[in-house]
């Protein structure tokens, strides 16, 4: 069948099931690659159009009154449909309105094949960074003229078929073979398109350009690396002036350049750093231009003395910005080569020894599974890196992906044909061979205390994003444990009959096998899992009695507890450490078995049995072993803080365990600064009223062995923004938090009003997020604004700021990770709304902990740990209103302690000098009126 028919709808709503009805057809025909025919109609839908349809589409009741109704026109649009496929971008929602419009007026039903390009464009795009119509257009280079019409949206779903179906047919044999194996599980009819292209390449001799093939895998060659001689280089002043000053390399490559002295003078700071082999603090406001002005001299350094540098940041982020924008740039301004390498941990490498087992099993195969499989195995087709974080996974792709990554092997041999085509392998040696190599806080942090096994060796450092190092490394300094990791190790390994590892080991290699060291498998791996339930219910019920009148939460709403020694209950407490101790007995035992199975094959010389299975597993058992020992058996309450978090209204199971140093600047006083001749730490956030000296205590450098330098921002705060704080709202410690809930919520929508929406929200507590949430449904005309919030609205942070963008008027409510790392530059940000001060709860487990200590010593906790921490953070918030010099905007900060507590003037000192105003809401929205 070569003829597909395009429909896109609009419609009074989101439901047909509900009676929303349809207001628009838009259908477009495609015979032999090319659109030859269109239809286009009004329908009259017997009722109103929402006022946020009308928003949203542009069509009002006026535009339908004297439309046909469907029943006029549903002979003609049925016609259209013979003999063809029916294609629709979420074919769902487009097939489910049209058959209940057919069957409403008494006509059959369409029960055409059909195919839906949302599920062929992540299958075939996977790399695309969203499947909403618009975004996949623009990722395409598709022009949409006219969105949220129909016709001009069925248009542009028929030209993003074409692509689509031209993409399929480049695809290699191997992949169009699995493809139509899984094809059965899709909800696009993919068969025949698939058929085709298999056919076509059925006795086709020739290879695919730049694909390789293995196993029955095809992926993209990986071009090797070669090494660059050194380059003979001017003098590092020589180098900048080349670059910055009048008629450099960046006047040259930027429009209306213009000199930025922070972003030199930042340069300049690091080479010195790096030539007097010193540490430093570089505090550079936003609009300094800091990956750039840290770049440059870490090239400079790592070619001239041929020595490999590390550059860190936190988010991923900062490091595509890094890898696909300020590197690009870099090599146009530097007259040398040079090598960048990205080095991750090796859970975001995929194996393609575990995947080529992995995609031909069918085992629990649901429609996510196949949907991720068919994803991986185009994007094996176009990756050279082969990590995951450049494909957007459904969500539970992600669990299928934990089998398949380079994490789950515990090593591969180097003689195993799947060695040189590891992308973890090949990520490694192209780091080892590079200038600068950039990796995350994680792994930075983890080689630190694994010894620097992971990362090749280095002397000097660019940390970004530093204020968050602290904090990444307390992480790996520590642990973490829970319910779920475990029983899905423990179901992963299986029983005896099971089709998964250990059952399809004795299958294998059955005649190999004593009896005597399988006799006890079954009933341990069944107590082991029964114990493991048993334990984490234990917790779980524990800490829920133990909370039962005052809750810690955290951030996304789990209950907190901090365990300490000498509080427990010791009788319950003995019987969840008596629990603990049994779950260790079965994991030992199942760990001895393991290892008798190892050596049992080994001294058989079965060859190519599943060595690297069988230690990655015993691996896993003894860390989870090594971790209920450090949680339960340890005394270290001096040093360690440990707490638990249990999902309040989840399963009785679903419990968190954690543990983290207490203070984590003798670790890396000694583990890191020590041992590294140069390391620069850089943030738009490191002071606070002007000092560095919190975050020095808290890394643990020396005064004597630091430079500090603050840059501040070239924008000109005073005319951007305007600082506002009411005077005449409740009081919150009076018990009057609905109050001052209210309060808020009538502020959001005042501003909201005034500034169109355009707001973003940043509250301290996910409570208080929620309760807001649903209060400011009641309060706001949801048809006139978008109102978007995290824990609530489905999706990730990502997610989210890309739904707040795509409506006119929308309002975010954000907590925890929005105060960072969310830009939003622009029109589509014009006022933020700080909710409360962002002070940690001082019940947070780590707060208590650490305060605790601070006190021990003699030291005011408040003024050495809680104040310092939520400057910090407020000035992480603020800066997500102004990122370039055209933006403007209010901050509106509804927490009058920054002005009548003593401590006040600490963050409006270490924000940038801008009006403030105090004042009633009233006369503050009147204020804002105008200036806007």
């Amino acid at each position: 069948m070569e003829r597909f028919v395009v429909i896109d709808l609009e419609t009074t709503g989101h439901s047909a099931a509900k009676r929303d009805k349809i207001i628009e057809v838009g259908i477009v025909v495609i015979e032999q690659n090319e659109i030859v025919d269109s239809y286009g109609t009004f329908l009259n839908p017997g009722k109103s159009i929402p006022d946020f349809i009308s928003s949203l589409t542009g069509i009002k009741d006026k535009d339908v009154k004297d439309a046909p109704t469907f029943e006029e026109r549903a002979e003609e649009i049925q016609a259209l449909f013979e003999d063809s496929y029916l294609i629709a971008h979420n074919v769902p929602f487009d097939m489910g309105f049209i058959n209940a419009e057919f069957a409403a007026v008494g006509m059959k039903l369409l029960k055409n094949p059909v195919l839906d390009t949302v599920e062929m464009a992540r299958i075939l795009y996977p790399k695309a960074p969203s499947y909403k119509l618009g975004q996949l257009a623009e990722h395409l280079g598709i022009h949409h003229e006219d969105p949220h019409r129909a016709l001009s949206d069925a248009y542009v779903t028929a030209k993003l078929f074409l692509k689509l179906r031209d993409k399929l047919n480049n695809l290699p044999f191997e992949t169009i073979t699995h493809l139509m194996r899984l094809e059965k599980m899709f909800k696009s009819d993919l068969y025949e398109l698939l058929a085709t292209r298999e056919e076509s390449l059925a006795f086709s001799m020739e290879e695919e350009p730049g694909i390789e093939t293995f196993q029955g895998l095809a992926f993209q060659k990986v071009p090797e690396t070669k090494l660059s001689p050194p380059s003979e280089l001017d003098s590092f002043g020589e180098f900048l002036d080349d670059i910055y000053e009048e008629d450099g390399a960046l006047s040259k490559l930027m429009a209306r350049y213009e000199k930025r002295h922070g972003q030199r003078e930042m340069s300049e700071t690091i080479f010195d750093a790096f030539q007097t082999n010193r540490h430093a603090l570089i505090e550079a406001e936003t609009g300094t231009g800091k990956s750039l002005a840290y770049i440059l001299p870490s090239i400079y350094e790592a070619v001239r003395f041929q020595k490999r540098l590390v550059i860190s940041t936190f988010t991923t982020q900062l490091q595509t910005q890094l890898l696909e924008e300020e590197i690009p740039l870099v090599r146009n301004l530097v007259p040398f080569p040079f090598k960048v390498a990205l080095l991750k941990g090796k859970s975001h490498y995929i194996s393609l020894e575990k995947f080529e087992r992995e995609v031909m099993s069918t085992e629990n195969e649901n429609y996510d599974t196949a949907l991720t499989k068919a994803m991986i195995l185009v994007w094996l087709t176009e990756t050279i890196t082969g990590d995951i974080d450049e494909v957007q996974l459904p969500a539970s792709g992600y669990l299928f992906f934990k089998r398949v990554s380079t994490d789950s092997e515990a090593h591969i041999d180097p003689q195993s044909p799947w060695f040189s085509r590891s992308y973890y392998q090949k990520a490694r040696k192209a780091a080892q061979q590079a200038d600068i190599v950039i990796t995350n806080h994680a792994l930075l942090a983890t080689d630190v205390s694994r010894d620097y096994q992971l990362l090749p060796p280095y002397d000097k450092a660019v940390i970004d994003e530093a204020h968050h190092f602290e904090e990444t490394a307390s992480k790996h300094y520590g642990l973490k444990l829970d319910y779920m990791n475990m029983q899905y190790t423990l179901n992963q390994i299986g029983e005896t009959n099971d089709p998964k590892f250990v059952g399809q080991f004795i299958t294998k290699y059955n005649e190999f096998i004593e009896e005597s060291i399988l006799d006890k498998w079954d009933d341990l791996m069944i107590d082991a899992k029964y114990e493991t339930d048993d334990l984490f219910r234990g917790i779980f019920q524990y800490v829920a009695e133990q909370n039962k009148h005052q809750k810690s939460l955290s951030d996304i709403g789990r209950t907190q507890y901090r365990f300490e020694k000498e509080k427990e209950d010791t009788d319950r407490w003995n019987t969840i450490l008596e629990m603990a101790n049994r779950l260790m007995f079965f994991l030992r035992d199942l760990i001895y078995i393991l290892a008798r199975l190892d050596q049992v094959l080994e001294k058989q010389y079965v060859d190519k049995y599943d060595k690297n299975e069988i230690e990655q597993y015993m691996d896993q058992l003894q860390t989870f072993m090594d971790h209920l020992e450090g949680f339960f058996l340890a005394d270290d309450s001096t040093t360690y803080v440990k707490w638990v978090e249990i999902e309040t209204y989840g399963a009785k199971n679903a419990v968190y365990l954690y543990s983290e140093p207490t203070d984590i600047s003798g670790f890396l006083s000694t583990d890191f600064f020590a041992k590294k001749e140069s390391i620069v730490l850089t943030s738009a956030t490191l002071t606070m009223k002007n000092s560095f000296s919190f975050i020095q205590q808290r890394l643990g450098l020396d005064n004597k062995e630091i430079e500090t330098k603050k840059i501040p921002s070239p924008f000109s705060y005073k005319d951007q923004v305007q600082l506002m704080v009411p005077t005449d709202f409740p009081d919150i410690k009076h018990g009057k938090m609905d109050d001052f809930i209210y309060a808020t919520c009538e502020a959001i929508y005042s501003l909201a009003e005034i500034t169109s929406g355009r707001m973003l929200v940043l509250f301290t507590s996910y409570d208080m997020l929620k309760k807001s949430y649903y209060l400011l449904k009641e309060i706001l005309d949801t048809s006139t604004y978008a109102l978007i919030a995290q824990g609530i609205s489905s999706g990730s942070r990502s997610r989210l700021k890309k739904n707040f963008q795509t409506f006119d008027q929308s309002i975010l409510l954000g907590t925890s990770s929005f105060w960072e790392g969310v830009d939003i530059p622009g029109d589509d940000l014009s006022s933020l709304v700080i909710v409360r001060l962002p002070f940690q709860p001082p019940d947070h487990p780590i707060y208590e902990a650490k305060s605790a200590m601070l006190k021990d010593k003699g030291k005011n906790a408040f003024m050495e740990l809680s104040l310092p921490n939520a400057v910090i953070r407020f000035k992480q918030g603020f800066g997500r209103l102004i990122r370039s010099t055209s933006d403007r905007g209010i901050v509106f900060v509804c927490d009058s302690r920054i002005i009548h507590a003593r401590y006040g003037k600490y963050f409006i000192d270490s924000i940038p000098d801008i009006p403030l105003t105090k004042d009633t809401t009233q006369r503050l929205m009147q204020k804002a009126e105008e200036w806007f």
